[in-house]
């Protein structure tokens, strides 16, 4: 289980870490940075899959996301003026996942200058490292990369490995150690749902040629073969759950020459309604069931408001299936609603669990800093340095 995330320089984050739970919601008003973390999460997915510095270049370059403020706000909050300092280290963004297993910090920066290169502004990977635990200590650390160079031990002293990375590939692509792919794989199979399509256009409204679907896309576009995998697979019960949302309600997801379409029979209806039928909230809502249901359980999952378009009525059912749904997968889930989580705490109580996290971020001086964090309450991170 993860329980510490870890972000630096990136955006509003100029150095925060959180406490994860089995569910974790972030919080907060608009620009307080609650999308800045969730897109951090999404850089460490990346990491996984080879693709972080691709990206970067997606949300514009390292420029465009590093934070922008001085690397000090001491002098700030004491009531001087803000202001640019000569900067007493490199250019730096770091991102960190700490766990009871493997744990994983990135650290990027520029080129070195001079460089004969159009493309001087790409960020490079400086450095990253792989250890046992939730903080890094040296005797915990299994894997180091220092710029091309990575290194790799067991219990005895580090071992350089026969294999030079290029400044955009992660030492998580080398094959010298089965721990290092176990992480990379880790990482990888991270989901994101943030754009479940519902508009007239929406694929997930017209009939779709279906194949066992064993988590749901990321648009929701697979949503009635993904719904059948999960009737046929038989491990979670999703006609109880579409009970819990819709009384009385039962769910057919018709095949016809390989089309598969959703259709929801309702009490006082002649007729299923077809997915093209749904309201908005409705098909929402069982694309959350599909995406929550999944057979194919991945570590982490990240839901960015899961309450938009959902009448309030529909925000117990989903508390209740975000509270299922974390028995074999971590969420983190970024809302607005005070209903949702009032009902998040009664659902994981009722379940006898007590691995709810509340993250509560707010702006100082352009900084998002998490609500009542202090010394003591602030998970234990260890960054190292460059060296």
């Amino acid at each position: 289980m993860y329980t510490t995330l870890a972000v630096a320089g990136y955006r509003s984050l100029r150095d925060v870490r959180i406490r994860l739970g089995a569910v974790t919601v972030v919080r907060g008003v608009n620009g307080s940075g609650k999308s800045n973390l969730y897109k951090a999460l999404r850089l460490l997915a990346a990491c996984g899959r080879d693709r972080l510095i691709g990206s970067l270049a997606l949300e514009g370059g390292l420029d465009s996301v590093l934070w922008a403020g001085p690397e000090s706000l001491a002098g700030a909050r004491r009531g001087h003026p803000v202001q640019g300092t000569v900067r007493g280290g490199p250019v730096s963004l770091r991102l960190g996942i700490g766990g009871d297993g493997l744990s994983y910090l990135a650290d990027l920066g520029l080129p070195r200058p001079g460089l004969a290169t159009a493309f001087s502004r790409d960020p490079e990977i400086k450095r990253e490292s792989v250890w046992f635990g939730p903080v890094k200590r040296p005797a915990t650390d299994i894997a180091r990369r220092r710029n091309h160079v990575v290194e790799v031990r067991d219990d005895g002293p580090w071992t350089a490995v026969d294999e030079t990375l290029a400044t955009h590939q992660s030492l998580l692509s080398v094959a010298a150690a089965p721990e290092l792919r176990t992480l990379r794989d880790e990482l990888g199979r991270w989901r994101f749902y943030d754009a479940l399509r519902t508009d007239p256009d929406s694929p997930a409204r017209r009939p779709q040629v279906g194949t066992r679907t064993w988590a749901l896309h990321h648009d929701g576009r697979d949503l009635a073969p993904a719904l059948r995998t999960i009737e046929e697979h038989g491990r979670a019960d999703l006609a109880g759950f579409v009970g819990d949302a819709f009384d009385g309600a039962t769910l057919q997801v018709r095949v016809a020459d390989g089309l598969f379409d959703v259709a929801l029979q309702q009490p006082g209806m002649l007729r299923p309604l077809r997915a093209a039928e749904l309201s908005d909230g409705t098909l929402k809502y069982l694309m959350w069931l599909a995406a929550l249901l999944a057979p194919d359980r991945p570590p982490l999952v990240a839901l960015n408001e899961p309450e938009n378009s959902l009448h309030p009525s529909l925000l117990g059912p989903l508390a209740r299936l975000v509270t299922e749904a974390s028995r074999d997968t971590q969420v983190v889930l970024v809302s607005h609603s005070t209903q949702l989580v009032s009902h998040l705490r009664g659902a994981m109580a009722d379940s006898g669990r007590d691995d709810l996290e509340l993250v509560s971020l707010t702006k100082d001086l352009g900084e998002t800093v998490v609500e009542g964090q202090g010394l003591l309450t602030t998970p234990p991170w260890e960054w190292g340095s460059r060296g």
